[in-house]
């Protein structure tokens, strides 16, 4: 059975995306954190790890950017995650007998409107959404409610009360896969994750930019960070898109001489 890290614990949304990408006969290894996840990676203690990267309403997880970087893991695939946050609680229990809701605190952000009918609950930050769903069911705390996926509702027993409770229904995240053993064929290929720093002076980004799209290569995402030690110099993180893996070798192959260094973090088929 495959074994694969996963920031957080089991039944959370980074285990229900990597059973999108794996299928359901994985075996999860909790991570308390993302570098955690690149260490149990770094120690053979799992095989792949599916880790977040951005989110349509919270933006780039920047940290991660950093990460992928640091350790150098490859990018083998990507999935996209609608995030449907549900409310649950033991079996039984209705909104009306529930007083605290727990989950962690960027699910809570995404559903505060929705507990706006309801002033008598009070919403409690926790460390992650799974385990509060955990908490309720190992601990069988009554008149208190999870906001969490419905993955952990299935395993931990919980009754779902209210489906979809989040504000902004167009909450999708996108998870990186990372994964050595996976070999991606290079007819599958359609899409790269590169990063490269830039010489400090005018019109660099412009000149690189200008070189993707002369090779009809599309920029889906750039994210810039700073490179610690050099004022107002940057990392810059960019996915591209291509129909033709041929034509996008070449586009690498002309920006170099414009770029300090890059490095191709993946080369992958896209999710869609």
């Amino acid at each position: 059975m495959t074994k694969i890290a996963i920031q957080g614990v089991h039944g959370c949304f980074h285990e229900q995306a990597a059973r999108l990408f794996y299928g359901n006969q994985i075996e999860v290894c909790e991570c308390l954190s993302f570098e955690d996840l690149f260490l149990s990676l770094e120690q053979q203690k799992a095989n792949g790890a599916v880790m977040a990267i951005e989110n349509t309403v919270a933006g780039g997880l920047l940290p991660n950017y950093s990460l992928l970087h640091k350790y150098g893991c490859p990018i083998k695939g990507e999935v996209f995650l609608r995030i449907q946050q549900n409310l649950m609680a033991l079996p039984g229990q209705r909104i009306e007998d529930i007083r605290e809701v727990h989950s962690h605190y960027m699910a809570i952000a995404q559903t505060r409107e929705f507990f706006k009918q309801y002033p008598h609950i009070r919403l409690v930050e926790s460390e992650d959404t799974a385990k509060s769903a955990a908490d309720i069911a190992i601990r069988g705390l009554k008149h208190t409610g999870a906001i969490a996926s419905g993955l952990a509702a299935e395993l931990f027993g919980l009754e779902v009360l209210q489906a979809s409770i989040e504000t902004h229904k167009q909450n999708y995240t996108r998870f990186l896969i990372l994964d050595e053993h996976i070999d991606v064929p290079e007819k599958d290929r359609d899409k790269s994750s590169i990063c490269f720093t830039l010489p400090h002076k005018k019109g660099s980004l412009s000149q690189v930019l200008s070189i993707f799209t002369y090779y009809d290569l599309n920029l889906t995402k750039i994210q810039s960070l700073p490179i610690p030690g050099r004022e107002w110099q940057y990392f810059f993180y960019v996915d591209l898109k291509f129909e033709d893996y041929g034509h996008y070798r070449e586009a690498i192959n002309a920006v170099k001489p414009l770029l300090e260094n890059i490095t191709v973090m993946g080369e992958y088929k896209s999710y869609c």
